[in-house]
């Protein structure tokens, strides 16, 4: 039976905002802007701000052109703070590189995690979501975004925005501050120009740029396009980001079990779902964000969940329809969320590498296997209710999918056949044990993407690249519920971002990389009999980052945290000489590759 007085974990997220009475007592480090970056010469330890294991993108050598999108600009209400862009003069118009550096803080109170975006002529720039507060601590934090393969984009003057709605008044008092600047560095012979997309095309409808909200599986983010009649590759940057009710979906049951087991219905599987003219053409599989205040709030403090405050998109390789979206027709791009329950924030940004030398591209889709495989998850359970109402047993929801879409396009290289053969997978099993004195809940799930994505032209010259992508979840939630009607909910929570990728060329390898990203936390939470917060203990949690690649690139950082401070941090752990090393054309935080791009056309 339900514990009597049964308390349902969603209230804590109100009440921590109230975390002042229970805040810190340990005051930012003067002068630490606790980013991710790795300190030169002061330690972490003892800091109280935000502190993450992250890597900042590596830059290549020279001297960038700066341009400031904004400065210190207060965000108080939901109205947006536009900005004018223009591209950085002197500077030339292609970059080995281009850096999207932005500084938030919040000043010290209550106040929820904010969504944050940043916009340019409709392009998500940056997308993620803002630390909270406490009542002695105001958090500070430093994100970037490697926006080389947007240098289209950035080579025309435009109109930008910044979006983070925020709630001002006598109760939610934290005021969210922030500047952005983008940095370009110049091409050089030790840095030529990165070979990056030729056009850029956002899907959403706001010149400026907006995410759309899908609050179902059937909404759309979708945008008819008539595009230029000569594209070779074709790649689509997804964000999908779950907010209201959706925004825990990892922890939702299928509607049949929901009343049983006192949990939100719509079930737990989400996944972005890709379209051209309404024909299924890609996967995008959904990441589960932990935001700063969400479960308990005191979990992620000073170090956040896996992404919290910089979000990375999934890239999906459309490059089998190239031939199609050549073809001088308007063409329906569109995004929705399988599972959608209210709702997501969508924004996706087309990126097309253009033949150079050839005005029209012609070509079709060949085989798509992805037609006829909806995706609908199995759902089983094993939940028992005894004698006296106690329920104990699991609910699993399973799903893989393996799908090939294979085209041809006619280029200026001769004809070019491009597969994407992928598979799927999700795995989720929600764990109940309820009875008089307690309500424990334990998610374990697993979102995998594994695919590979080939080339071949003139039917002998064969390039491939190959991603493998785990997103595993773990979370314990066990409330326990005293003689007197107090009682105490404890959390550890387990999330994981991994990440395995290959660039070969006639079956060699030449490029491989494997980054890895882990959280995790555990706190226990007090209440009194009416629901009151009271305390909170046993706070603490680990982040680990790792990155390697062929070239002998290394990068590891790893930060502990203990009552609410930092208790250790550590660089460079397994590499050569205890230093991290990496080079200015990867991307050790995870943020997309180009695909099958090593034929270098």
């Amino acid at each position: 039976m339900l514990p009597k007085g049964f308390f349902h974990r969603r209230v804590v997220l109100t009440a921590g905002l109230a975390l002042g009475l229970a805040g810190s007592a340990f005051a930012a480090a003067a002068g630490n802007t606790a980013t991710n970056k790795a300190p030169s010469s002061t330690s972490p330890v003892g800091s109280t701000n935000v502190t993450v294991a992250d890597p900042t993108v590596p830059r290549p050598p020279g001297t960038p052109c700066a341009v400031q999108l904004f400065s210190g600009v207060a965000f108080n209400d939901f109205n947006p703070r536009p900005y004018a862009y223009a591209p950085p003069a002197g500077c030339g118009t292609r970059w080995s590189k281009v850096v999207l550096e932005a500084d938030f803080s919040v000043t010290a109170g209550r106040q929820f995690d904010r969504t944050a975006t940043l916009w340019l002529g409709g392009v998500n720039l940056y997308f993620g979501t803002t630390e909270e507060p406490s009542s002695t601590v105001a958090p500070s934090w430093h994100v970037e975004r490697d926006l080389t393969d947007y240098s289209a984009l950035l080579r025309q003057a435009g109109n930008g925005q910044a979006l983070i709605g925020n709630v001002v008044n006598s109760t939610y008092t934290g005021v969210i501050y922030g500047s952005a600047r983008l940095l370009f560095y110049p091409a050089s012979i030790l840095a030529p120009a990165a070979h990056a997309p030729d056009t850029v095309v956002p899907l959403g409808s706001d010149p400026v740029g907006n995410t759309v909200s899908l609050a179902t599986p059937t909404s759309q983010l979708s945008k008819s396009l008539s595009l230029p009649t000569n594209v070779e590759r074709a790649y689509l940057d997804v964000f999908v980001q779950s907010q209201n009710a959706d925004e825990f979906w990892y922890t939702c049951v299928p509607d049949q079990y929901a009343a049983e087991v006192q949990e939100c219905g719509g079930g737990n599987f989400r996944e972005a779902e890709i379209s051209i003219d309404g024909q299924p053409a890609g996967v995008a599989p959904v990441y589960p964000w932990i935001y700063s205040g969400g479960i308990d709030p005191y979990l992620w403090r000073p170090t956040t969940g896996v992404q919290t405050l910089n979000f990375m998109p999934y890239r999906v390789d459309l490059t089998p329809f190239a031939g199609v979206l050549s073809n001088g027709a308007a063409h329906q791009v569109a995004v929705n969320v399988a599972g959608a329950n209210n709702y997501f924030s969508a924004t996706a940004s087309l990126l097309l590498y253009l033949d150079p030398h050839a005005k029209t591209v012609t070509g079709q889709i060949e085989r798509n296997t992805l037609v006829g495989q909806p995706p609908t998850p199995t759902i089983g359970d094993t939940l028992t209710t005894d004698s006296s109402g106690n329920i104990t047993g699991a609910i699993t929801t399973q799903l893989s999918r393996h799908f090939i879409i294979a085209g041809y396009a006619n280029t200026s290289h001769g004809r070019v056949d491009s597969t994407v053969d992928q598979t799927v997978g999700f795995g989720d099993i929600q764990t109940f044990t309820i009875n008089a004195t307690t309500y424990r809940q334990v998610t374990d799930q697993q979102t995998s993407s594994d695919g590979v994505s080939q080339s071949t032209v003139g039917g002998f010259v064969t390039g491939k690249y190959s991603e493998h992508v785990r997103y595993p979840l773990h979370l314990d939630v066990n409330e326990v519920i005293a003689a007197d009607g107090s009682f105490t909910l404890a959390t550890v929570a387990h999330q994981g971002d991994e990440k395995n990728l290959a660039h070969q060329l006639f079956g060699i390898t030449l490029y491989s990389a494997k980054v890895s990203n882990t959280v995790d936390s555990d706190d226990t939470l007090a209440f009194d009999a009416s629901g009151n917060l009271t305390s909170h203990s046993n706070q603490q949690s680990t982040q680990t980052f790792a990155f390697n690649d062929s070239l002998g690139g290394c990068y590891r950082t790893d930060v502990g945290s203990f009552s609410g401070a930092v208790s250790s941090y550590a660089t460079g752990t397994g590499c050569p000489g205890q230093q991290n090393r990496l080079f200015w054309f990867t991307h050790p935080d995870g943020s997309p590759e180009n695909g099958n791009a090593v034929l270098g056309w």
